[in-house]
């Protein structure tokens, strides 16, 4: 399988967002950039933020869409066009309520699971063959405190579980970004 080119941070723009649950493709994004070297830059016309990074010797596109998670797709789909890559190509990094914090993993296809960066980017893409990290955030127990529970911040205990996880998921990047991405799994999967 071809190795990584793009990855995405799913999450919503704005100083009142940075450190929500919501956000976490954001925060792994940004600890990517950060462990690589990269500096985001505001691009118009992809509707985000990109920096390109090297990994294991592989140049590595990452992007922050600029529009609200629902709206995520259209900058996923102009940043495909305009480094033409491929969608299996592509890693979107997203906040999953069915994982505990400290819990990530990896996977490739599949639906969206509600989550709306997904929903609309496999809306404009037309199927969902493309990588995904699900950085986990737990569940708040209840369907009608989702939407709170996501947009809120999470306590010193999750916040330092789900960094946790963003560490581990970097670990495994250049497997991922090499194609080796059975690897990857099995070392982010295995609990330590």
């Amino acid at each position: 399988m071809a190795g990584l080119r793009l990855i995405v941070g799913l999450g919503n723009p704005g100083p009142e967002h940075i450190r929500t649950r919501h956000n976490a493709g954001f925060w792994f994004v940004d600890a990517l950039a950060e462990k690589f070297g990269g500096r985001f830059s505001v691009d118009a016309k992809l509707f985000g933020a990109s920096c390109k990074v090297e990994i294991d010797g592989q140049v590595v596109w990452l992007l922050k869409p600029g529009t609200f998670m629902n709206l995520s797709g259209k900058s996923v789909m102009a940043a495909l066009r305009f480094w033409k890559i491929d969608p299996a190509e592509a890693l979107l990094a997203h906040d999953e309520l069915d994982l505990p914090p400290g819990t990530a993993r990896l996977k490739f296809d599949g639906g969206h699971g509600g989550q709306n960066g997904l929903r609309d980017t496999m809306r404009l893409l037309g199927h969902g063959g493309f990588h995904r990290l699900r950085v986990g955030i737990g569940h708040p127990g209840h369907k009608d405190r989702v939407t709170p529970w996501v947009l809120g911040r999470p306590d010193g205990t999750d916040e330092t579980l789900i960094l946790r996880a963003i560490d581990d998921a970097i670990d495994v990047m250049p497997l991922a970004v090499g194609g080796d991405f059975n690897e990857a799994m099995k070392r982010l999967h295995t609990p330590k």
